[in-house]
């Protein structure tokens, strides 16, 4: 394959250190971040179509005001760039100094659409500069946020300048021709064979830099109506932030992709095979489709995600969703213990109980985590596998019952399969 490592030398990576301010910090090896894309055969790398091609910013804001370059708005609520560094982006255009090459997937049902897999930020910020402009849409259906170009190193002169502003005043007329005739590097891919090979793409082309979520290019290739709620509520969870311990909707999508396996955990557990991104993805198909008939019960599975977060908080304090291990909490957040606090405590009678007994709750994970050596791999070491994740639900199922003095509700593993 040609075009996947950098043909330009760039100063702009999009890093995580431009960030919310804080992001995710696991605890365990429970991500997708650590599939790879076995089932991607060299016979099927082969048939794809990678092309080189020198798009012009001209043509690029063409492709995106079209709709062509699939940029949704809601991107704009896990911007990773503040305003000095898109407008650096911007002179840096102007200027000529290289940038990094942009990836793009043709959509494999809407010839001459594109799925964006490198360079979201650098699109966005494209495209936010030139709210207002010619390039934009309707005034009616402009739905990006513009800026003004400040923080600059070496055109200060064009402080608060705006592609609006340069399109109308004579005195930008030059630097408005540099920015607009500057040609990016963009990778378009094309007939690529199946998910599991654009998954692989996305992957070795973050090698040794920022890993991106594979939650991004979900959204991407499963739009639908559960999809766009499913980044609405996450966005819109201070609970499921203070999990996470971070202050923003995360830039990656992460906190998306946990409150999708809480979904994965209420709807389609029986269908887990060990294979996590299968699994997701299977998850936003099923909501997806059921969206319809379903809308209102899966809002409401999506409220007691919630009501589980804010419970488990009321029960472990600053500790929620933190391993315990050696006398103390480790400190960091354990996707595992995450699924099995917020499948037992998403049902209101069992939340309420384990409120009422936080102690003995607290107690009796502690207890769980010093003396049973194969619930602590199930939730640091070995998690993902049918076993392990059934393991987990059910030694923590009978811990918790016993806490309660209830008798819980807890998955069965009959056939490698988990039977809620």
């Amino acid at each position: 394959m040609r075009g996947l490592g950098a043909s330009r030398v760039g100063i702009y990576e999009e890093r995580s250190d431009v960030a919310n301010g804080s992001e995710p910090d696991w605890d365990d090896a429970d991500g997708e971040e650590e599939d790879t894309s076995a089932a991607v055969t060299s016979e099927e790398v082969t048939r794809a179509v990678v092309t080189d091609t020198d798009w012009t910013a001209e043509t690029i804001l063409s492709q995106l005001r079209r709709g062509n370059i699939q940029l949704n708005p809601r991107f704009q609520r896990r911007d990773a760039w503040n305003k000095p560094r898109k407008s650096k982006f911007i002179e840096s255009l102007i200027l000529g100094l290289p940038i990094p090459q942009i990836v793009l997937a043709e959509d494999k049902n809407r010839r001459g659409k594109f799925i964006v897999l490198d360079g979201k930020q650098r699109l966005l910020a494209l495209r936010q500069f030139a709210a207002g402009s010619s390039f934009a849409a309707s005034a009616e259906e402009e739905t990006f946020k513009g800026f003004s170009l400040t923080g600059l190193e070496v055109r200060e002169d064009l402080r608060l300048a705006t592609l609006r502003k340069m399109e109308n005043e004579e005195g930008y007329v030059d630097d408005l021709n540099s920015l607009l005739n500057e040609t990016i590097r963009t990778v378009v891919v094309r007939r690529w064979p199946n998910e599991d090979f654009l998954n692989l793409v996305f992957l070795r082309l973050n090698t040794g830099s920022v890993k991106l979520s594979p939650q991004e290019l979900r959204q991407a290739l499963h739009p639908g109506p559960f999809t766009d709620y499913l980044d609405d509520c996450a966005s819109g969870s201070e609970w499921l932030r203070a999990a996470l311990r971070i202050d923003k909707p995360d830039f990656r999508m992460r906190d998306v992709e946990i409150l999708l396996r809480y979904f994965g955990f209420q709807y389609t557990l029986d269908e887990y095979t060990g294979n996590l991104k299968k699994f997701l993805d299977d998850t936003v198909n099923v909501l997806n489709d059921q969206w319809s008939k379903e809308e209102d019960r899966i809002k409401r599975v999506g409220e007691n995600c919630d009501n589980a977060i804010e419970a488990t908080f009321k029960i472990f304090g600053d500790n929620a969703f933190y391993r315990w291990a050696s006398g103390k909490y480790e400190g960091r957040f354990n996707r595992a213990v995450f699924d099995v606090m917020t499948f037992y405590f998403s049902d209101e009678a069992v939340r309420a109980q384990a409120v009422s007994r936080g102690a003995a709750v607290e107690a009796a994970f502690r207890g769980l985590c010093d003396t049973n050596q194969r619930f602590v791999e199930s939730i640091q070491t070995t998690t993902k596998t049918p076993v392990a994740t059934h393991r987990r639900l059910s030694l923590w199922g009978e811990a918790l019952g016993e806490a309660l003095q209830t008798k819980l509700r807890i998955p069965e593993l009959r056939d490698n399969r988990l039977i809620p």
